[in-house]
């Protein structure tokens, strides 16, 4: 049993395990990748040291790790079977090879002729090997320059397709000349790469067997040479770049829809964003994903609904809430959620995500208003309704909108073009026993205070009974939710997407106020407008604020 331990990995400390290449069972070659580790400023995959078979895994993504920490345990693949298998390979050369026939010097002479002297200078040519099904894949990064020394299956270059990214190793060691290749070209197998300069006995060693053994007939080395040689030339990348086959990604992905070039440093930064990299596309040279591509998509993707995205499984992905066994603490009881409070509920999370939410505070002197509403206590008996200060803040806010047209508007899908209405239809939330429900009342701005009085008392008792329908709560330019009844001083309410803007309405109460020689008592009654920022900024919120109080303030200014 071996416990294979990090090696030294330069001046890096703490560095972060972000995938692990094998698991218990596995078997692995010498070189083969067993995980991979990112810091700030780079990607690096940890090779096995020994080939054989993973007992046990003692690291998990995201950990930690530093040199000479174990990272698993690997048993030793010199098996039973595969001493028998050598043994039977043996075997099988004794009797290819005729017992009566023996080496000779003229027979070994012409090969040791051929072979360059040593310390003779080769140039051999180096061409793309097999990289798999893939055609015409990208070269991204060229890892070496005219005159670098390189070591056999030392990295050249790195090439990059829609699915993977892989480096290509040299099958020589030596110097690098004449490169044939450049950033953004397109290559296919057997591609001239470059070539390498090597010495003639150093290119002999890496092709020749191995001496062989006293009395060999030189008939049975060249025989044993040739599947030698067909053994190291593998029809496919080496064991070790195997795995760097797998795609560079910030999160999995079954659909990917584009490249995930980017530098470790952008990748570490979309993963604390929640960030699948396959869904940005990159602004870099050659399409490289650079951090503000980030931050526009993110942005972008927020303007375009995250919500359902991030349900959906998509790009960006919310964290969710940890798993708590809250009967460990005591006791306790489940109950389901009512219907309207999910539906709601999913339509409320997904507004305060997706909308940038600016909300700003306001307060209105009702007093001469009050007194107005009582002074029509017995017209509206007669009437036939109940005459609250909801139609008159209804009437107040219909003239607000027509005054200012971007808060009675809606963005378009795309959010490039803004949507305004001719209309004025005012949702007003309900309590019910069942959760809160908005029912919508309309052309608020063509009816008078008792109109609207009976319209509220229909949508009111139909909520109450559950009897509204789908219409009833739809086509609203902008929602009340009122809390006066209740109590309560100032609250944020969240704009009913697609409208742009909500008032909150709060308990009134007297207040003394300065009228320019003394203290008076007003009723004043506090307000909040909850505004999409993307539509509304913060100067025409206050003003849309400061004209509603103006109103409130003094009702006979709707008849100018």
């Amino acid at each position: 049993m071996i416990e294979v331990k990090l090696p030294d990995i330069g001046d890096f400390h703490d560095v972060e395990v972000i995938e692990i290449l094998v698991s218990p069972g596995d078997s692995v070659a010498v070189e083969d990748s067993l995980m991979t580790l990112e810091s700030d400023k780079a990607t690096m995959e940890i090779p096995s040291p020994e080939a054989g078979v993973v007992q046990e895994v003692r690291i998990s993504i995201g950990d930690k790790i530093n040199q000479g920490d174990v990272i698993l345990l690997l048993q030793s693949a010199e098996t039973a079977d595969e001493a028998e298998q050598a043994e039977t390979e043996a075997e099988t050369a004794e009797v290819a090879a005729p017992e009566t026939e023996t080496a000779s010097p003229p027979e070994t002479a012409p090969a040791a002729a051929a072979a360059p002297a040593s310390g003779a200078v080769q140039t051999l040519p180096v061409s793309i090997p097999d990289i798999g099904d893939f055609k015409d894949v990208e070269v991204v990064e060229i890892l070496v320059a005219d005159g670098d020394s390189v070591q056999k299956d030392g990295s050249l270059l790195t090439l990059e397709t829609d699915k993977a990214t892989m480096e290509i190793p040299s099958p020589h060691a030596g110097v690098v000349r004449d490169l044939k290749v450049s950033v953004g070209d397109r290559v296919n197998q057997g591609d001239p790469l470059c070539d390498i300069e090597t010495a003639g006995g150093a290119a002999a060693a890496e092709s020749a067997p191995s001496a062989q053994p006293s009395g060999e007939p030189a008939s049975t080395a060249a025989e044993a040479a040739a599947p030698a040689a067909e053994a190291e030339t593998p029809q496919r990348l080496p064991g070790e770049k195997e795995a760097r086959r797998r795609p560079v990604i910030a999160k999995p992905s079954d659909a990917p829809r584009g490249k995930a070039h980017a530098s470790p440093a952008v990748r570490r930064f979309a993963r604390e964003l929640g960030v699948d990299l396959y869904h940005v596309p990159g602004s870099g040279a050659k399409s490289r994903i650079i951090k503000e591509d980030v931050q526009d998509f993110v942005k972008r993707t927020l303007a375009e609904g995250a919500p359902e995205v991030a349900a959906s499984g998509g790009a960006l992905q919310l964290p969710r809430p940890p798993e708590i066994d809250f009967s460990q603490f005591g006791e306790i009881e489940e109950q389901e959620l009512g219907r309207i409070k999910k539906i709601s509920g999913k339509h409320l999370h997904n507004a305060w995500l997706g909308i940038p939410h600016v909300t700003q505070f306001d307060e209105a002197d009702i007093s001469e208003l009050e007194a107005f509403r009582k002074g029509l206590k017995a017209q509206a008996e007669k009437e036939g309704v109940k005459l609250t200060f909801m139609p008159f803040l209804m009437k107040a806010l219909a003239a607000a909108l027509r005054e200012y047209p971007q808060v009675n508007a809606s963005l378009s899908p795309d959010t490039e073009k803004l949507i305004l209405k001719r209309y004025v239809h005012i949702g007003v939330a309900v309590d019910t026993p069942n959760g809160l429900m908005v029912p919508v009342v309309r052309d608020v701005d063509q009816k008078g205070v008792f109109d609207l009085a009976r319209d509220l008392m229909d949508v009111s008792s139909r909520a109450r009974a559950g009897k509204l329908s789908p219409t009833d709560m739809q086509g609203g330019c902008i929602s009340i939710s009122s809390l006066g009844g209740i109590g309560g001083t100032q609250f944020t309410p969240i704009v009913n997407s697609p409208e742009v803007a909500i008032l909150g309405v709060s308990r009134a109460e007297m207040k003394p106020k300065w009228n320019g020689s003394d203290f008076e008592p007003r009723l004043m009654m506090p307000f909040s407008l909850s505004y999409d920022h993307r539509v509304i900024d913060g100067a025409e919120g206050v003003r849309f604020t400061t004209y509603l109080s103006g109103l409130l303030g003094d009702i006979r200014r709707l008849v100018l």
